[in-house]
């Protein structure tokens, strides 16, 4: 049972002396950045079957549940519905909020309104804290991109939830003494770690040090770092023991024994403030662990009924009772490898568990190649941003304004701040490709690429097809090879799966065909004008046809055009004509090409007849229009529809065959008289078509239930 009511919580509580005794739950709510970078889209991700991406599976399981979860009586009844958001401290990671927000708005207004009430309930203190912006591992970041992960963390906390930070989350919680000296420069006043991240401790009044060790550190208060520059953060150390019975020994099968060990963290015997908290990945509230989100909203409530303690969030917590108590952090380590962050960049063999025997020794490898990108692109940027914005890291720490939003008054705005002075529209375009190629820089260093057990996943994926924007990016800069010298890089970093071969391989099998150039992007509009209609805005690009033609030739149809297509997240632009035809299969053929508009049109006027085009299929420079052009959801979604139609001509001429026999099946039937197979998969065949169209029907009802 889920939960039950039992003595236990009173009985500690009765033993217990009401002294000032608090208790928090910290959930870190992440998932990795999964945008295609070109696109700036999630695409179809097969492994979180049966959802279109792991995104909305966990937003399914784990964050819409949390947002209405739901508190039952002893009998199974639902009491009422409660936003665990509310009650408990949490981070969302940026890139998760900003997928949230266009694939998941009522999920997300959840989230805001969370901590909107969390300020009402905890004496102005919102739950929500800001977070690093797109996780990478800060202690193995350089100073600059320490420096822009929290900047773009805090603008993305204050754009969203309309407040400064009180908190930080810092990945994996690594952490070391200049991570914290970024975070003290941008105004946050403390952060979370694990016990063991604690080196030694003394009072603030002085006196010698004590070495810390997880066993000897008293987590129920909070501890000031002091730091070289002269400031100081406080840090909260969560209560390890109770975090990992959490993640990996099923204390949210029951909300009640939830409650009573968290009242057991505090000690009877103690007559000042004491503070029971733990931090645990949020997704263990309903993903991890089925209905987790409904023993914590039980464990809550259950605390919260007693009036013996109060909950409250670290902001709250810390006003009232600042550190007494001083700290020096282990430097380097984290809460999830007990080698420091060596996780990150070696083998030192910390891996999931689930795939014993596998050596991470590409680890190595791929950090040393990416370093090595971002190192080299690094003084390119720098020298060529700084013709054009009066401070290049400056513009790039300002430039997630424009992230949050591609509008053009944005980037206006951001121009107007940055810029040297008024910038032309293809020196605005060099800017805004020299600030992507920095953005997807600091993309590839993303956690989840080296955390897996093996390379060819599609976390470590994610991260090369970052740095293979960057690369394409720099090459249309500085007209350099930047993607062979990783290639080199990369051959030593080595899958554990034979079939996948090493880093080289797994780029050229993985990355290298999604990558998009205007070609593919024209390509795949050509598809779209010949088998639906000509999108005028699809994923981050907008098109505006300067001419549109059908043509007709002897067995088949096809389309001609000009159109213009431009990037709103760079606002580059370029002009592609394009000749397609249906070859009446599955299989439309056709070519995109960057032709004048009067080669176009005299390519246009010649296209009737088969021969010719033949010619234009053969001789066309540019790409080739198939329907592997189109971009994978697009591609699913038509290849879907043609076969729906080929299964409607199917169910008509069984239907028809069917009707045609009936008389003769009925005959069969009375005289009890199995029909031919033949005929029995005919009449299962429009059976199952006719359930499987009533089951997809959008205009069934379904609701979110609240």
């Amino acid at each position: 049972m889920l939960q039950s009511r039992n003595p236990t919580l009173s009985t500690l509580l009765m033993t217990t002396k009401p002294a000032q005794r608090y208790v928090c739950i910290h959930g870190h709510f992440y998932q990795p950045p999964r945008e295609d970078p070109w696109l700036d889209a999630v695409q179809t991700e097969d492994s979180a079957y049966p959802y279109h991406d792991w995104n909305q599976r966990v937003t399914a399981e784990c964050y819409a549940p949390n947002a209405w979860a739901h508190l039952q009586d002893s009998r199974g009844r639902v009491e009422r519905i409660v936003n665990n958001y509310e009650r408990i401290s949490f981070n969302f990671g940026p890139t998760l909020l900003a997928w949230l927000q266009g694939k998941d708005p009522e999920v997300y207004r959840a989230v805001l309104e969370g901590d909107r009430k969390s300020q009402e309930r905890y004496g102005g203190h919102g739950s929500a804290i800001a977070q690093a912006y797109n996780h990478l591992i800060m202690p193995l970041a350089n100073e600059r991109d320490k420096q822009t992960q929290v900047a773009w963390g805090v603008r993305d906390f204050e754009h969203r939830f309309r407040r400064p930070p009180e908190g930080m989350w810092l990945p994996e919680t690594a952490a070391d003494t200049p991570t914290l000296e970024a975070l003290a420069r941008a105004g946050i006043r403390f952060t979370v770690l694990e016990p063991s991240q604690a080196r030694r401790i003394r009072p603030l009044t002085g006196g010698p040090w004590t070495e810390a060790g997880a066993s000897r550190l008293d987590t129920a208060q909070p501890y000031l770092q002091k730091l070289p520059s002269g400031r100081s953060i406080a840090i909260y150390f969560y209560d390890g023991s109770l975090s990992r019975a959490i993640a990996f020994e099923g204390m949210l099968h029951n909300g009640e024994t939830l409650a009573s060990r968290l009242a057991g963290l505090l000690k009877p015997t103690r007559t000042g403030p004491q503070l029971a908290h733990i931090a645990t990945d949020g997704e263990s509230y309903g993903h991890h662990h089925k209905f987790g989100d409904m023993a914590l909203a039980y464990a809550l409530d259950s605390i919260e009924r007693t009036g013996e303690i109060r909950l409250t969030n670290y902001g709250q917590h810390l006003a009232l009772h600042p550190p007494a108590w001083e700290v020096q952090i282990a430097e380097g380590a984290s809460w999830s490898c007990r080698h420091g962050v060596e996780r990150w960049r070696a083998g030192c063999g910390c891996n999931t568990g689930a795939n014993t025997g596998w050596s991470q020794a590409w680890r190595a490898p791929l950090r040393d190649a990416l370093e090595w990108l971002r190192d080299t692109l690094a003084p390119r940027y720098e020298a060529s941003a700084r013709r054009l914005l009066k401070d290049p890291w400056a513009a790039r720490d300002g430039y997630v304004a424009v992230v949050l939003d591609r509008s053009p008054d944005q980037a206006d705005a951001f121009f107007a701040q940055h810029a040297r002075r008024a910038l032309s529209s293809e020196q605005r375009v060099k800017a805004m490709k020299l600030l992507e190629m920095q953005r997807h820089a600091m993309l590839m260093f993303t956690s989840c690429g080296w955390f897996f057990d093996d390379p060819s996943g599609i976390e470590t994926v994610q991260v090369l097809l970052y740095a293979a924007r960057a690369v394409q990016l720099a090459r249309d800069l500085f007209e350099e090879d930047f993607e062979t010298p990783l290639l080199t890089r990369l051959e030593p970093m080595h899958s554990n799966v034979p079939e996948q071969g090493n880093g080289r391989r797994i780029y050229e099998r993985s990355v290298a065909p999604r990558i998009v150039d205007w070609d593919r992007v024209a390509a795949h509009y050509a598809v779209l004008a010949l088998c639906k209609e000509a999108p005028t805005d699809f994923y981050c690009f907008s098109a505006q046809a300067e001419d549109a033609q059908r043509l007709r030739g002897r067995m088949r149809k096809g389309t001609a055009g000009l159109v213009r297509l431009s990037s709103r997240v760079t606002g580059e632009s370029a002009l592609r004509a394009f000749f397609v035809w249906d070859e009446g299969t599955l299989q439309p053929a056709g070519r995109v090409a960057g032709l004048p508009r009067r080669e176009y049109l005299s390519l246009v006027e010649d296209s009737g007849t088969r021969t010719a085009q033949r010619k234009l299929l053969r001789e066309i420079p540019g790409a080739t229009c198939t329907l592997e052009s189109l971009f994978e959801d697009d591609r699913r979604a038509l290849v879907a529809e043609r076969m729906e139609a080929l299964l409607a001509e199917t169910e008509t001429v069984f239907r028809r065959d069917y009707e045609a026999r009936e008389a003769s099946l009925r005959t069969l039937a009375g005289l009890r008289v199995a029909a031919p197979r033949d005929f029995q998969e005919a009449a299962e065949f429009l059976v199952s078509h006719a359930l499987r169209k009533a089951v997809s029907d959008p205009e069934l009802p379904v609701q979110r239930i609240k």
